[in-house]
Parts: structure tokens; C-alpha cells; sequence
């Protein structure tokens, strides 16, 4: 009696007449109704693992935490954000109307709504990343009693969701403009931000022919899930280095599989000797005696730097837990300069709440550069530019503009200038100048009509590491900038350098990075 046609359809035949009555032995309950409805006596006397979905608001018919102590074993749900398992339209509702208006679609059926449950169920299987961890700060999130469905705050919803509403738009035949479903994807990616947009481009390049990348650091869980997404994803084929038993039992507890990572125990490695011998015939006018070659292969930076080297690996991350020097010294021990280069540099890219594009150089490596040193640093900058597919205008960075002041340091960098116009004549660069001068259009084009740098430079390269080191970590934190790097430059094979503790996401952007460096060093090897 009184129930609409909603209410009649789950009604059942029951003797019971309470709420706490019809709780005994039920194994679901989903209430929509007012706080504070049940108490934790009606909770214990549901049957074994209950679901409780309290979603009444902004009170729930029973607390989380009150509801999780009355039944350990049960899986609980409210609406309150500031509880596990929030049950909130947010989740759904703009999601489904991105995919429907994205694809024109002429309705909302039930097959879209089916398919952005199922992408939200599918979602909450896979790992979280650390920004979403952060964000309800906790350390570890994963699929289980405290974490059946995706976070608000999860930017990955919006793919996942709207590409799957807009997919059953399209097989139900309501769709008046179906769209190719991944390049809807890669589409949906690329609205999350500038730096995602940005780095989409180098993930594109990676998938297109995955490389072999090396992790000393194999064992660590950041590694591990990231290793994951490089899978998944196909950007490349990690090799993790370490204990195997402890890093497969790392991964099953993180719930990873890593079919097709290869895991190393450097002291099991069957070609160890092979590669003491040739850390050997490397440093062995050096200091390095065949005892300490043994040694220093210990050392999993080194080891791996020599898969690299000896071509059983294309490229190396490393820093996570260690000092930069710690990373990058063991490399330049082990691998050579790039033909036609004298030096290693790095570089940063930062991206501007604007959503402008910057390359910054040296901001880790040469403390004291030449002008031959600069000269050389600008061109790997503009060449790692183009890999980004950004056409590089170069600002070679002083204290004087133009000679406005004359001295050693302002004559270091107009002569490394005079040094890159000579090599690369079609490059885009001008120098010396002031920061302002280069990233301000109407400075320079008013003042200085006569420089070849029209529009403000992209690529900015810095006198000294120390110049270059402060001005990035300055923009990082006061201009709030997002920044990509460090990226080592020079190499002959690619070995990239982690800042201490980054998150899951940027040790997959670097991996990416160092994938297609690592197709580059095939097409000049090709070339040459």
C-alpha cells in the first residue's frame, strides 16, 4: 500500500514488520532514507561479509566508523567524503554527460549507465595514483573492503567513464557523431591539463616502438607500480634489478602481475664476469684495479648502467631513494659522451599555470660551463625540444643585453652564441640577454628590433648550474609551475636521473622519455 511503481518493483513478501526485523540474515542493505536509522545491533545481526550502503545525507542511516566497528567483515559505503567508499553523483553524472554530448547522442539508456558502472568497477581495480592518495592522505589505497569504487577526485574517471557511455552510444545506435574510440580517449586525456597534454606526445612516441628500460632500484614499490602502467600502457619493457622472491612478493601484494618485466639479480646474473671484464678494460687506467671492477658491479647503478652499455638494456632510471650524484656518476663511468659532444648537461622542462612551455639548461649537471660548454648545451636543449615537437626559439641568458655590459661572463655567452650560429645556422637563437629580455615579446621587439628572436623565447639557457638550478626551483614553488625533468642530455645511450621520492606518474613520463631517446640512438645508429 503507498508505493509508486519505483518502490513495487524490489517490494518483496515478507513477515517481517521493523527495519531490524527484515536485517536479520539479509546479506545487502541499501538505505536512501535518514540518518541515523540503524544501530550497530541490527548490523550484527546480518549475515557473514554484509553489504552496507548508507547513502542517506548528509547524515547516513549509520555512521562509517561506527558501522565498520559493529561488523569488521562488512563492506560499508556512505556519501561522506571523509570515510572510505563514498558513493557521490559526481562520480557518475559528468562523466555520462561528457561521453553522450561528445558522440551527439539523441538519449541516455541503460547500457550508457551500465557502461560507466562497469568503467567505474573496472577503474577501481587498478592502481591509484599518488596524487589521489594524497589527496585523501593516506599511503596506500588499493581494491578491497575500504576501496571498492574510484575517489572524486581521481582525474581518471572522466576517461574511463565518458569513453565507455560514449562506446555504448554507439553500439546502441543513438550516437549522431561516433567518434574513433581510442583518439576519443587520447582526446580526453589531453582536457586533464597542459602537462599531460604535453607529455601525451613523448607516450604516443614510446608506444610506437617500446624499448628495453632498466631500473637499479627494482625492488622499491614506486618502481614496481609504475612498472605496471609502462605494461599496461606499452610505453616500454621494464627490467627490474634485485631480489626476485622479494619483488614478486612486493608486486603480489600490490596486487600487480608484471607479465613481461624481466627481473635481474645482478649477483645471479649469468654474464657477470662478461661485465666485470668490461667495467675493467673501461676504467682500468683509471685507478680501477680488476678487484674493485668486481666491487663496483655490486653496485646496481653500475650494473645497470653496463646492460645499457653492452646492449641488453636501451636506457636507465634511476634516483628514487638515492643522491643525483650517486645516480649519474656510476653512468658517466660506464657510458660515453655522444659522438660530436664533449659534455653531459640537464634539462627541465617547466609548464606555466598559463599553460606556456619552457626548457630550462643546465640546471643539474655543469657547475661552471665554457663557452664551448653553453654552445653545446643549447643545442641538445633545442634538439630535446623538437623531440617534444616544440620548435625551438633559443635565449642564451646573462646579466647584460646585447653588450649593454661589458664583462668576462656576458662575453662567455655572446661568444657560446657565435658558437651555435656557426654549427647550426637555422636554429633560432640570440644572446646575451636578460631573463626579461627573453620572455617578454615587447621588450625585445621594441628594444631590440634587430634580434632574430621574435615571440619570446622556449628554450632558455643559463650562464651557470647556478643560475639555472635557482631560477627552476624558484618557479616550481613560488610561480607554482609544473615541471618534467631532470632530463640528462649528452649521453651516448639514455640514462635519466629521478628526483628523490617523485611520485608514480613522473617515473612513467621520465620512462617514456627515455624510450624515445632510446629510438633515437637506433636512428643514428642506423644513420651512421
Amino acid at each position: 500500500e503507498g508505493m509508486n511503481g519505483y518502490m513495487q518493483r524490489f517490494a518483496a513478501r515478507t513477515d517481517a514488520r521493523t527495519l531490524a526485523e527484515a536485517l536479520e540474515d539479509a546479506d545487502v542493505f541499501v538505505g536512501l532514507s535518514v540518518g541515523n536509522l540503524v544501530t550497530p545491533e541490527m548490523l550484527r545481526v546480518m549475515a557473514p561479509n554484509p553489504i552496507v550502503f548508507a547513502l542517506a545525507n548528509p547524515d547516513p542511516e549509520i555512521p562509517y566508523d561506527v558501522a565498520a566497528a559493529a561488523r569488521p567483515d562488512a563492506i560499508v559505503a556512505t556519501g561522506r567524503s571523509d570515510f572510505p567508499n563514498q558513493v557521490n553523483n559526481v562520480l557518475g553524472f559528468p562523466s555520462i554527460f561528457r561521453g553522450a554530448l561528445d558522440v551527439r547522442a539523441t538519449a541516455i539508456n541503460d547500457q550508457m549507465k551500465l557502461a560507466a558502472t562497469r568503467a567505474l568497477a573496472a577503474l577501481a581495480k587498478e592502481d591509484v595514483p599518488d596524487a589521489v592518495r594524497r589527496a585523501y592522505d593516506v599511503e596506500r589505497m588499493e581494491f578491497g573492503r575500504e576501496y571498492i569504487i574510484p575517489k572524486p577526485f581521481d582525474q581518471r574517471v572522466l576517461i574511463w567513464l565518458a569513453a565507455a557511455v560514449a562506446q555504448a552510444a554507439m553500439e546502441t545506435n543513438v550516437a549522431q557523431q561516433p567518434v574513433e574510440i581510442e583518439a576519443y580517449r587520447e582526446q580526453l586525456r589531453r582536457r586533464l591539463g597542459k602537462a599531460q597534454e604535453f607529455m601525451r606526445v613523448m607516450i604516443n612516441k614510446a608506444q610506437r616502438a617500446p624499448q628495453r628500460v632498466v631500473f637499479p632500484e627494482g625492488e622499491e614499490t614506486k618502481i614496481l607500480r609504475a612498472s605496471q602502467i609502462l605494461l599496461d600502457e606499452r610505453i616500454a619493457a621494464p627490467v627490474l634489478l634485485g631480489d626476485e622472491a622479494k619483488i614478486r612478493a612486493t608486486a603480489a601484494d600490490l596486487h600487480l602481475h608484471l607479465e613481461g618485466a624481466q627481473i635481474v639479480n645482478p649477483l645471479r646474473f649469468p654474464r657477470l664476469e662478461t661485465y666485470v671484464d668490461e667495467l675493467y678494460r673501461l676504467r682500468h687506467r683509471k685507478g680501477v684495479t680488476r678487484t674493485e671492477a668486481e666491487e663496483m658491479m655490486r653496485n646496481r647503478n653500475v650494473f645497470g648502467s653496463m646492460m645499457v652499455h653492452t646492449g641488453d638494456a636501451d636506457a636507465l632510471i634511476g634516483g628514487l631513494t638515492e643522491h643525483y650524484p650517486d645516480t649519474i656518476r656510476p653512468a658517466l663511468q660506464v657510458l660515453a659522451v655522444r659522438p660530436g659532444l664533449r659534455k653531459v648537461s640537464g634539462l627541465y622542462i617547466l609548464i606555466t599555470i598559463k599553460g606556456d612551455i619552457y626548457f630550462l639548461a643546465d640546471a643539474t649537471v655543469n657547475i661552471e660551463p665554457s663557452a664551448e660548454d653553453l654552445a653545446e648545451i643549447a643545442i641538445s636543449s633545442a634538439e630535446m625540444a623538437r623531440r617534444f615537437d616544440v620548435e625551438p626559439r633559443v635565449a642564451m641568458l646573462s646579466f647584460s643585453n646585447f653588450g649593454s655590459t661589458r664583462h668576462p661572463l656576458a662575453d662567455k655567452v655572446r661568444r657560446a652564441t657565435e658558437i651555435v650560429r656557426e654549427r647550426m645556422p637555422s636554429l633560432t637563437i640570440d644572446g646575451e640577454m636578460q631573463a626579461d629580455t627573453a620572455v617578454v615579446p615587447d621588450i625585445i621587439e621594441g628594444t631590440y628590433p634587430f634580434s632574430s628572436l621574435k615571440g619570446g623565447a622556449n628554450v632558455l639557457v643559463f650562464p651557470n648550474l647556478e643560475a639555472g638550478n635557482i631560477a627552476y626551483k624558484l618557479l616550481m614553488r613560488i610561480g607554482e609551475c609544473e615541471a618534467i625533468g631532470p632530463i640528462l642530455m649528452g649521453l651516448a645511450k639514455p640514462v635519466h636521473v629521478l628526483q628523490r621520492d617523485c611520485e608514480v606518474g613522473e617515473i612513467v613520463n621520465m620512462a617514456a622519455i627515455a624510450v624515445v631517446d632510446a629510438q633515437q640512438t637506433v636512428t643514428r645508429a642506423v644513420a651512421n
